[in-house]
């Protein structure tokens, strides 16, 4: 058994090395266009690049099948903060590429070093979240309600970190600060298998089905201004409801 997943692996290597190449280019690429889009035309158009062009190129040289359900629930015509779990770097080009809007992610404050990268976050007008420091936290949940408010949809990973597949973390509460104050929706998203196709440590991708689980928008009306708790623990749950559909699904199926 050792043995055949050792062959599996050498064989998949050259397969894998030729990826992280076309990652690189492909992104980089796409990278320069929608920073030259967005200096023309603004942040809008360019994030439309994301959706339609990165989005699928990542996904199918990963030989990923990206299958959405649950769209039908969401007014997308309206602002939104869009929670989901968090299990591998396919989540963010699945997310785009799913979700028929231009998103705004919340990016961890280290991606800003990050050169090119951290260029094009900022540029696309997302908000860097700083956890450690109090005042720039609450300056980020400013930022990323001020996008709501102006009618952009906003995207968190309320985990704060890639998690193991299958398993979902805690939601930290400080990001929902913003849909409470812009007094939008928040709507749970689960995406399924993208930790199985390109696994959070390495690079070791292998074609198979990603699944966006979109479910019903939570009103923040219920909860009081200051309750992000509450509303963490209402998200979390509902992302776990639809994350469980896929054992619920393969108990089913063993049956």
């Amino acid at each position: 058994m050792a043995l055949g997943r050792t062959l599996s692996t050498l064989l998949w290597l050259p397969v894998n090395l030729a990826q992280v190449v076309f990652t690189a280019l492909w992104s980089a690429f796409w990278i320069s266009i929608a920073l030259a889009v967005s200096a023309l035309r603004g942040p809008r158009p360019a994030l439309a690049l994301a959706r339609r062009a990165w989005a699928p190129g990542l996904l199918a040289a990963a030989g990923a099948r990206l299958v959405v359900t649950g769209a039908e629930q969401v007014d997308f015509g309206r602002a939104h903060f869009f929670v989901a779990n968090h299990q591998s770097w396919l989540d963010v080009p699945a997310l785009f590429r799913a979700l028929p809007v231009p998103l705004h992610f919340l990016a961890k404050r280290e991606l800003a070093r990050v050169p090119f990268l951290g260029g094009y976050i900022r540029a696309m007008g997302m908000v860097f979240v700083e956890r450690e420091a109090l005042r720039a936290a609450r300056q980020s949940v400013g930022a990323a309600g001020a996008l709501l408010v102006s009618g952009r949809s906003v995207l968190s990973f309320p985990e704060g970190t890639r998690s193991r597949a299958g398993a979902l973390g805690p939601f930290k509460s400080g990001g929902f600060g913003a849909a409470l104050e812009a007094g939008v929706s928040v709507v749970p998203v689960a995406v399924v298998g993208t930790g199985r196709v390109l696994p959070r440590d390495g690079f070791r991708v292998r074609p198979g089905r990603i699944e966006v689980r979109i479910g019903a928008p939570i009103e923040v009306a219920p909860f009081a201004p200051h309750d992000r708790a509450g509303l963490a623990r209402s998200a979390e749950a509902a992302v776990a409801r639809l994350l469980a559909g896929e054992s619920a699904a393969r108990r089913g199926g063993a049956g």
